[in-house]
């Protein structure tokens, strides 16, 4: 973990949410198991697998030893997940393990709020290899109908508001991430016009298809799922299902932001379903990932496609 260590001697202090040390890109040999976050004001630490006692320790002393360059006097906060392989047992175990987790817990990402638990479950609220995504949206949302599928915590809908959509369409199978999507929006617009922009259905997509396709077509359509979720999505089977559907909910030049994140699929997978299943649309560009998430292979890596309704 030499790697990591020599990372956080040198970091500066971040502004807003964001990755800090990626070894899972394969780059850093003998530091591939750990990930740093920074979720203000707690440092958020992963390792993919069991870690000893000697690599805590020596995380422990380098997180302390910056912290007092970086914020003198103040407590260090941070927090160690570790994730075991899938099977039995292998729910994530998070620990605090120095200072306190704010409860509630509110971060900031280009402007906006978004509310973040730490110390439950895998995933935080808040998906920081999406950052390039959400600024796109951002810059390309004014004055559009937006529909957000998969749309977990609504990280993308505020995205989407910030940069003046007319509306948005927030669909989830999860209802309570779509609670916490619509306080993310509260957060956000409490008593602005922009608040009263969103729409939220808990709903499977599958089966709700006549009703998402009734509240369009849309200007942007955001396909966002989950790469291997038993009983929801796995993404060899269903996004062929969702690229067939594509093309009706997108208005005439219209646009589409087509995320998969799954190491184990290429991004020809997507250039291939599309010719299939959805040959009209045509793509346009793939979006650059956040430079700390830089990886080996583009096909391990986020692979995120905007694509376009001639």
């Amino acid at each position: 973990m030499q790697a990591l260590l020599e990372t956080i001697a040198t970091m500066p202090m971040p502004e807003d949410a964001e990755r800090i040390f990626h070894g899972r890109g394969g780059l850093y040999p003998g530091s591939a198991d750990w990930t740093l976050d920074w979720f203000a004001p707690v440092w958020v630490t992963t390792k993919f697998g069991s870690a000893h006692a000697d690599e805590i320790h020596h995380l422990d002393q380098a997180l302390r030893a910056r912290w007092t360059v970086l914020a003198p006097g103040q407590p260090l906060n941070w927090v160690l997940q570790q994730r075991q392989p899938d099977g039995p047992g292998s729910a994530p175990v998070t620990q605090c393990m120095a200072g306190e987790v704010p409860q509630p817990h509110v971060v900031n990402e280009g402007g906006a709020r978004i509310g973040v638990q730490l110390l439950k479950g895998q995933n935080h609220g808040l998906f920081l290899d999406m950052a390039e995504g959400r600024r796109w949206v951002r810059e390309n949302a004014r004055g559009a109908r937006v529909l957000n599928l998969f749309a977990y915590t609504c990280a993308f809908s505020v995205a989407a508001l910030q940069g003046g959509a007319a509306l948005v369409v927030n669909l989830d199978m999860a209802a309570g991430a779509m609670a916490t999507g619509q306080h993310n929006h509260r957060l956000n617009f409490a008593g602005s016009p922009a608040e009263g922009r969103a729409r939220f259905l808990v709903h499977d997509l599958f089966k709700s298809w006549g009703k998402v396709a009734r509240m369009g077509p849309y200007d942007l359509v955001i396909m966002d799922p989950p790469s291997h979720q038993k009983g929801s999505f796995v993404a060899t089977k269903d996004y062929p299902r969702l690229l067939r559907r594509l093309p009706e909910l997108l208005l005439p030049g219209g646009q589409a932001l087509l995320c998969l994140n799954a190491p184990e699929i290429p991004e020809h997978f997507l250039h291939e379903q599309l010719a299939i299943e959805a040959p009209s649309l045509v793509v346009e560009q793939r979006l650059p990932n956040p430079p700390a998430f830089a990886d080996t292979s583009s096909d391990r890596a986020l692979k995120v496609l905007v694509v376009r309704k001639p």
